[in-house]
């Protein structure tokens, strides 16, 4: 079987809800802000969520979770529809419901109602788990995970499986592959001395991860990146992050865990997959976390498979609509090597979003000659969308980038090299709209044409070499 593998995720589902507004007075009565409501939207959260990060791209995921009769499950069956594979238990209550208050976008009051405790599980959720190669646990403290316990302890003997936990939820099974509690979870689970430095972590990590008989704790601490323990006293991993995400972190622990238990599926190494998953977390961050309304809109499954699934365009007016910076930088990427790599992560620094504007076959063909691109534009736009510093990439077929600007409108272009601002054709176009074009230090003695020219040099010192 090739493609992604199928996973499987138990845990507790909610429905957030998110009203937005804008405050600009207090109440006559009290010293409170009043918001003027602009907007009101509901989607899955918690376990729901996550299983339907790990369904983007196309992989084939099962949710074991509890639902009942009340509207709020009958939402998240709404928006999961044609998502994922829904395996319910009945739950004994209504279904949770979050709900934020958010003026200008930061939210200013959290309203929690309903809930309700899971029934029995049936056969099908064994078969369900057996044919995961991979499980997330997503325990929000509502025991549908405690409900499963059984299942899940044999699941954990033969299967990868990624719990995330919750101060007021169930221990993690024993073998568990990885564990990954926020910082504040992390302390609240062991405070030890208190302590909020990466050396408290690590011991907090490897204390947790001996007391629950865990393979490995991976404790986020946000802008930090992600810290690996293991049990007993081996020396700590940190994966730092890309890149300071600005954006609503909202479900950014959902998208961490779902990635990591996706890459355990595919068969990576736990630090493989916690790496994947770090960049992954800033990404889903920057494009506006768990209220970007393009999750929910299920089009990655009828995408391409070597196509970039994050729509440039939207990209650009959510972050423009939330205030951030709008970056942008463009150019062949026949072979990304460093030069392409620290122009990148320098342009990302910039603002709250990087797209990449990529030449199509045809203009690099007739921009570099007969024999380019090494790469087709498909592979060239998965390697870019696959670099933390990337938070989009969109193909244009002119041989400048001039149209494709237009449309995007960014806040910044940015070239790399010794051009000059004079120089730029696109710094005009900017100008239109008040944007503004920059050139950023290049690496020197970096390109895809001598780095053609280098391997087919060695090819031709090894045909001789072999006598051919």
């Amino acid at each position: 079987m090739t493609g992604p593998k199928p996973l499987a995720v138990v845990g507790d589902v909610l429905l957030d809800e998110d009203i937005e507004g804008v405050a600009t007075r207090l109440t006559p009565d009290a010293p409170a802000p009043v918001v003027d409501v602009t907007g009101d939207r509901c989607h899955p959260g918690g376990a729901g969520l996550a299983a339907a990060l790990a369904a983007r791209g196309g992989r084939e995921v099962v949710l074991v979770t509890a639902l009942g009769d009340d509207d709020a499950s009958e939402a998240v069956r709404h928006d999961l529809h044609g998502v994922v594979r829904l395996l319910e238990i009945p739950l004994k209550g209504t279904l949770p419901v979050k709900t934020r208050i958010l003026a200008g976008g930061r939210p200013v009051m959290r309203i929690d109602r309903g809930g309700g405790e899971p029934g029995e599980p049936d056969d099908a959720v064994r078969e369900a788990l057996a044919g995961a190669h991979a499980v997330l646990v997503a325990d929000y403290g509502r025991h549908t995970a405690g409900a499963l316990r059984p299942h899940l302890e044999a699941v954990a003997r033969r299967t990868p499986l990624v719990w995330d936990p919750h101060p007021k939820g169930d221990a993690p099974v024993p073998g568990a592959r990885l564990v990954t509690p926020n910082a504040a979870e992390a302390l609240a689970l062991w405070p030890g001395d208190g302590g909020t430095s990466l050396g408290a972590y690590a011991e907090r990590g490897a204390r947790l991860a001996e007391l629950w008989r865990a393979a490995g704790v991976a404790v986020t601490l946000g802008d930090r990146g992600v810290l690996l323990t293991r049990p007993g006293s081996g020396t700590p991993m940190l994966v730092p992050a890309p890149y300071r995400a600005g954006g609503d972190p909202c479900g950014a622990g959902d998208c961490f865990a779902a990635t990591t238990a996706a890459a355990l599926a595919d068969g990576l190494l736990p630090e493989e997959a916690l790496q994947r998953a770090v960049a992954e977390a800033a990404a889903f961050v920057a494009a506006g976390g768990a209220g970007n309304p393009e999750l929910w809109r299920n089009e990655s499954a009828d995408a391409p498979a070597d196509e970039p699934t994050i729509d440039a365009f939207a990209l650009a007016e959510r972050v423009r609509a939330r205030g951030g910076t709008v970056v942008a930088t463009g150019g062949c990427f026949d072979l990304v090597h460093a030069g392409h790599v620290g122009l990148l992560e320098s342009a990302r620094r910039i603002g709250d979003c990087l797209i990449v504007c990529l030449n199509s076959d045809a203009s690099v063909t007739r921009r570099k000659g007969p024999g380019r691109p090494l790469n087709p534009a498909a592979d060239r736009a998965r390697v870019l969308a696959a670099l933390g510093s990337v938070d989009a990439v969109v193909v244009f077929e002119e041989d400048t980038p001039e149209a494709i600007l237009t449309r995007l409108r960014p806040d910044v272009w940015v070239k790399g090299g010794d051009y000059s601002v004079q120089d730029l054709p696109e710094a005009e176009v900017l100008r239109g709209w008040g944007g503004q074009a920059v050139v950023l230090p290049y690496l020197d003695g970096r390109s895809t044409t001598l780095l053609a020219r280098r391997a087919a040099k060695a090819a031709a010192v090894a045909l001789r070499a072999s006598g051919g």
